[in-house]
Formats: C-alpha cells, sequence, structure tokens
C-alpha cells in the first residue's frame, strides 16, 4: 500500500477530529481570500482616484512649477504634444491652474480655478463621471462651474447657486467672474473636494487673460504598458531626455509619473501588501496552533500502530511522509472547499459591493473613501492565501511527523 492511500485512510479514521481541523483551515481560507480581495479593491479605488481625477499616470510641467506654482509658469504648445501623445495611443489633456477668492452670500472661502477642455478631458480622465448633481461642463454655457462638495457645503451651494470670483490675471489686473453652479463633484480627491472650481478652458484664459500654454499634462497610459514605460515614452514626445547629463540649461518640461508627484501616498499603498501579510500569519498561526495539537493527539494515539510499521519495514523517512502528506491532505481538503465557498462572496463583492454609509467620502491622506466597497479579486489575492495555507501547515505537522518517525517498536509495544 502507497503512502498516499495510508495517510487518506489515516485522515478519515477520526471523521470528527479530521473535520473540525478542515473546517477551521477552510474558514480562515475564506476569510484570508475575501479581505485580501476587498483590501485590494479599497486600494485599487483610492489610487484611481488619484489617477483618474487628479494626477493622471503621468505628468508634463514645465520646471520649477511643482515647488512654486506660478500662472506664469506654463508648458508651452500643449496641443502639439498632445497630439504627439495620442498618436502613440497615450491619452491626455492639459489643465491650467490659479488661486483666488469665492463668495456666494456671507461665506466665503480661498479656492482653485482649474481650466480644461470638457471634451478633451472627459475622454483622457473620470472627473467628468464623478458628478453627484448636475452636468458636466460646456462650451455652450460659459459662465456654467463645477465644483467640488466640500466647497459646495462651505459656501452653501446648489445647483443653479450664484458664486462670485476674485483674482489677479497674469496682466495685473483684477480678474472678477459671476458664475453659475451647473454640477457638483462627488467627494473624490481631497483637495479637489475642498477648493476646487472647474471651468472651462476658453473662460479661464478669458478671466485671467492667459491666452497661451497650459500648467500641466495629464497622460494615462494604454494597458499594459508599465509607469516606467509610460514616462520614457511621455519624456521622448516632450523632447525631454532621460540619459542626458546635467547641463546649464534646464530642461524646457518636466515630467513626472504620479508615484513622483505624491511618493507619500504611493508608500502607503505599497505598505498595505505588508499589512496583509501580517494578518494571514496571525490567523493561519491560529490554525497552525489547532493543527499542531490534532496531529500530536493523532501520533499519540497510533504509537503502537507506528511502532508496527516500523517492525515491518517502515523506514522513519516514510513515516515522516505519511504523517506530512496526512497534514497536506487536510489543507488539500480545505482548499476546495474553502474556494468553492469564497467565490460566491467573491462575485457579489465584485460587482455589488458593501455600501459603507456615513463612512464615503471619508478622506485618508488626499484619498477618499468610496460610497461602496467593492472587492478587486485576482490570481494573486487567491493563490496567496492557499500558499501559505499550505506553507503553514508544513510547518505545523512537521514536528509530531518527526515525532512519530522518531518511534522505535521496542517502546511502541510498552506503551500504554
Amino acid at each position: 500500500m502507497n503512502v498516499f492511500t495510508m495517510a487518506w485512510r489515516n485522515v478519515w479514521r477520526n471523521h470528527r477530529r479530521s473535520g473540525i481541523t478542515i473546517a477551521a483551515m477552510t474558514l480562515a481560507l475564506v476569510f484570508e481570500i475575501l479581505y485580501s480581495g476587498m483590501v485590494g479593491g479599497m486600494m485599487v479605488g483610492m489610487e484611481e482616484d488619484v489617477n483618474e481625477y487628479e494626477l493622471g499616470d503621468v505628468q508634463v510641467f514645465s520646471p520649477g512649477y511643482l515647488t512654486r506654482p506660478s500662472l506664469y509658469n506654463a508648458v508651452q504648445d500643449p496641443d502639439t504634444l498632445i497630439d504627439t501623445l495620442e498618436a502613440g495611443g497615450y491619452r491626455a489633456t492639459s489643465r491650467l491652474y490659479a488661486g483666488g477668492l469665492a463668495g456666494s452670500g456671507e461665506a466665503s472661502s480661498g479656492v482653485s480655478f482649474v481650466g480644461l477642455d470638457p471634451v478633451q478631458d472627459a475622454a483622457t480622465m473620470s472627473l467628468a463621471q464623478a458628478l453627484a448633481e448636475g452636468t458636466w461642463l460646456d462650451d455652450a454655457d460659459p459662465r456654467g462651474v463645477v465644483v467640488g462638495r466640500g466647497l459646495a457645503r462651505t459656501l452653501g451651494l446648489a445647483l443653479g447657486s450664484e458664486v462670485v470670483v476674485l483674482s489677479q490675471a497674469a496682466d495685473g489686473s483684477m480678474a472678477t467672474e459671476l458664475f453659475t453652479v451647473r454640477g457638483i463633484l462627488l467627494s473624490v480627491a481631497a483637495s479637489m473636494d475642498r477648493s476646487t472650481i472647474l471651468m472651462t478652458e476658453s473662460v479661464f484664459r478669458e478671466m485671467m487673460v492667459f491666452p497661451e500654454g497650459a500648467h500641466r499634462v495629464l497622460v494615462r497610459r494604454p494597458a499594459g504598458v508599465t509607469l516606467s514605460a509610460a514616462k520614457a515614452f511621455v519624456q521622448d514626445a516632450a523632447g525631454v531626455s532621460a540619459t542626458a547629463p546635467p547641463s546649464d540649461t534646464p530642461p524646457a518640461v518636466h515630467v513626472k509619473t504620479w508615484r513622483e508627484l505624491a511618493p507619500f501616498i504611493a508608500q502607503w499603498l505599497d505598505s498595505v501588501s505588508g499589512v496583509i501579510v501580517v494578518l494571514y500569519l496571525i490567523i493561519y498561526a491560529a490554525v497552525a496552533i489547532l493543527i499542531l495539537n490534532a496531529m500530536l493527539m493523532a501520533v499519540f494515539e497510533r504509537i503502537r500502530e507506528l511502532g508496527v510499521l516500523k517492525a515491518i519495514g517502515f523506514g522513519p523517512v516514510r513515516v515522516l511522509t505519511m504523517m506530512v502528506t496526512e497534514g497536506l491532505i487536510q489543507a488539500g481538503v480545505a482548499t476546495v472547499a474553502g474556494l468553492i465557498i469564497a467565490a460566491p462572496g467573491m462575485w457579489y463583492l465584485t460587482v455589488h459591493g458593501i455600501n459603507v454609509g456615513a463612512l464615503g467620502g471619508v478622506q485618508m491622506i488626499g484619498m477618499t473613501m468610496p460610497a461602496v466597497w467593492t472587492g478587486h479579486f485576482t490570481v494573486e489575492s487567491a493563490s496567496v492565501p492557499v500558499v501559505m495555507l499550505f506553507v503553514i501547515v508544513f510547518i505545523a505537522v512537521f514536528y509530531p511527523a518527526l515525532k512519530a518517525a522518531r518511534v522505535s517498536p521496542v517502546e511502541a509495544m510498552h506503551h500504554q
């Protein structure tokens, strides 16, 4: 009789104990798979907030703009750059930025004006779909603006409300306009939520006396292109050499990825995977203790039987292999059961998600908690808990298996 057949029979000899052990492993595996997918979904959603609404995958801007944003510090001829990028399969849009004051009734607040092409921006980014109320910008309604939800609360704005803005134009004149709110954003990126007023590019240029150029060009990469490859392509399109030696003449533009623009957010997202692994280890440690106890009991109950096996020619390695196989069989059964049980949950959490209620819109380090928390399940999110389960089971079983392998026939005969 081969080792696997003997191990399979031994597992089911005490079906109650084996059932409890397998149930514990199954429950831990289901929890880990669903938890991993839900955390992954939160991270993907928050990263999309950063990329889809505010930063893009790669940005092009003039030297010094990041350290000292200025209305006069602009990328020249952005349309030519956008055409070059789109010819390479990338999506790109330009945005204009300025600061000022906004007021409605007796309330006022410092704001950030963002001018954009409604059609081009909607084709590149997802801000046009992030409306809580109203409609997106339209060149046919030049005095219609879209405001952040937080700013709307601060100024008491609703659809149709009038808002007065005040700033200093590029020529030094006073820039004042009266706008009508035509849309209110969902709680997306924190900075947009609290202080942003979106307007059409043509109105921004007229109000700020800013006839040409753009402050930032936001670029989205095609599917399957890595961030580093996307940056290299954009640098080439913008005429910036990534390998050129330093010179006294600064480059016409700078190119950075979203991870370089928001390093703290990128590091925080990266660290989440470590948190998931720690939770895996905590839960599986409890399962390992249960497995260790069950296998030690099995060895204690079968000492005479193990002695007989040793007496008829079973070597220590064969006994060790049999005991380890018993543990791995239980892990295999738990894996099949766990994946079957987790599958409906993965489908539901991916398609419908969980409505987080009042937590929706809560902001963390510049990112916003979505109103509906959906899962993001991948082969990795399901396979890592399975692999870790088998590793933990092997470690937990090895000591009882080693103890069984060292049983001598003489000692087994005198065991009470």
